[in-house]
């Protein structure tokens, strides 16, 4: 039996940390969005899953708020693809967030691993 609530906590936390994952992933290389969500759902096993509906508008969204900076960049026999870079406002936020989430993973763990959870 599954708690209806669950879903709603999955889709919170997801959206919660979907910046925090796009901006890491591109902290070291240029990426494109397919690209980036493909990581995204490979690299957590298939947990993490985004749609097109929501994934786009959100890489929008950094790149407005000069998170991210993207170019389009086209190679023969290739579609046209938008690549985006981390700016460095974007690392700034990024290094803020890292140490967010893991502020809260291990206040998390200490509450869920405390001998009389």
């Amino acid at each position: 039996m599954t708690y209806m609530g669950a879903q709603v906590f999955d889709r919170e936390l997801k959206k919660g940390s979907a910046e925090l994952l796009i901006l890491s992933l591109i902290e070291h290389k240029a990426r494109h969005g397919y690209e980036i969500s493909k990581l995204i759902e490979e690299r957590s096993g298939g947990v993490l899953k985004f749609n097109v509906a929501s994934f786009y508008p959100l890489l929008y969204r950094l790149e407005e708020r000069g998170l991210i900076a993207g170019r389009w960049v086209e190679k023969a026999g290739q579609r046209r693809r938008r690549y985006y870079r981390l700016t460095a406002q974007g690392k700034e936020v990024l290094k803020t967030q890292r140490a967010t989430w893991l502020d809260f993973v291990n206040a998390i763990h200490r509450i869920t691993e405390a001998e009389n959870a």
